[in-house]
């Protein structure tokens, strides 16, 4: 009888954690994407030298997951105050259907100086 009361909260609780540590990885793995892009293209002209590679590296450099190059924009320009910055957006799903709202926009961004 107990366990039929305690049941659901325990297992509600559990996947409220899985699905908050699935978001904190994909922050995460965004950020290290547009931080190592940003690097990338403020010191190695030669493999991040236009906006396309600089976002495919970034793309590449977001550990654990698979998004598209164009999640990533690039931004060379000087007026923006910090050298090479790049942003990410990304939408992310949760796993459950007990969100109203099934996807969270996810933002990331970094700057490097030239």
């Amino acid at each position: 009888m107990e366990f039929a009361l305690t049941a659901p909260a325990f297992f509600a609780m559990l996947v409220g954690v899985i699905e908050c540590g699935l978001l904190l990885w994909t922050q995460i793995g965004l950020q290290h994407g547009a931080e190592m892009a940003a690097r990338c293209a403020s010191i190695n002209a030669t493999l991040c030298g236009t906006t396309s590679a600089v976002q495919q590296y970034a793309a590449q450099q977001a550990f654990g997951l698979n998004p598209p190059s164009s999640t990533f924009t690039a931004d060379p320009s000087p007026a923006s105050g910090c050298g090479y910055k790049v942003s990410a957006s990304y939408a992310f799903n949760f796993l459950t259907a007990y969100f109203p709202n099934p996807a969270v926009t996810i933002s990331a961004q970094s700057c490097f100086p030239k």
